[in-house]
């Protein structure tokens, strides 16, 4: 290889966060200190080391930032996905559901305080892209009418999924079984309505 390439290489994998990771990243920690309802934009523009204006244009609220850090937990578990090969759809959607919630693990405590301080309606969206990108991860389509029947499914499944995973310490037992459950369910349901998997 080439001192170019070896450079170049280099570059790629010590390249700077962007802009809105720094600040999802600053956000978490400032919620580690304060509650969610009282981090204003402001505050996480500074934490973050840029302006708010330079930030604003990104990301408009605080609402944006938790988008951004979704979209990257949901990543984690596509790539789980991409390595998961068992035949049977229920067992690929347990195990890239499990990877996104190991993906939560390190920060469970900030998560589940500021989902709680979000509330279930401001959360509605993230759990629906979640579940696409849950489903998608497994290798079951999410497009069109059958697709978006198990889009709808899914999200019920993982919103409930995260109720038990907040009560849930040590081993996540419960949690495994709960998505057992919920996705036998979720299988049961959408086959008797011809948009099974």
């Amino acid at each position: 290889m080439t001192d170019e390439a070896v450079r170049s290489r280099t570059e790629l994998t010590i390249a700077p966060p962007d802009l809105l990771d720094r600040a999802a990243e600053a956000a978490l920690e400032l919620a580690g200190d304060r509650p969610w309802s009282q981090i204003a934009l402001r505050d996480i523009a500074r934490a973050a080391g840029v302006s708010l204006v330079e930030l604003y244009a990104r990301a408009p609220s605080k609402g944006a930032l938790l988008d951004r850090l979704s979209t990257q937990l949901d990543a984690l578990a596509i790539e789980a996905g991409e390595v998961e090969t068992a035949p049977d759809p229920h067992d690929r959607l347990f195990e890239v559901t499990m990877a996104r919630l190991e993906a939560m693990a390190p920060r469970r405590v900030l998560l589940i305080a500021i989902g709680r301080a979000e509330g279930v309606i401001a959360m509605a969206p993230r759990l629906a892209r979640t579940a696409r990108a849950l489903l998608e991860a497994a290798g079951l389509d999410t497009s069109g009418p059958e697709g978006r029947l198990r889009v709808v499914a899914m999200t019920v499944v993982w919103a409930r999924t995260l109720q038990v995973w907040r009560d849930d310490e040590g081993a996540l037992n419960r949690t495994m079984a709960e998505i057992d459950r919920r996705l036998k369910q979720m299988r049961d349901q959408l086959g008797r309505i011809g948009a099974g998997f």
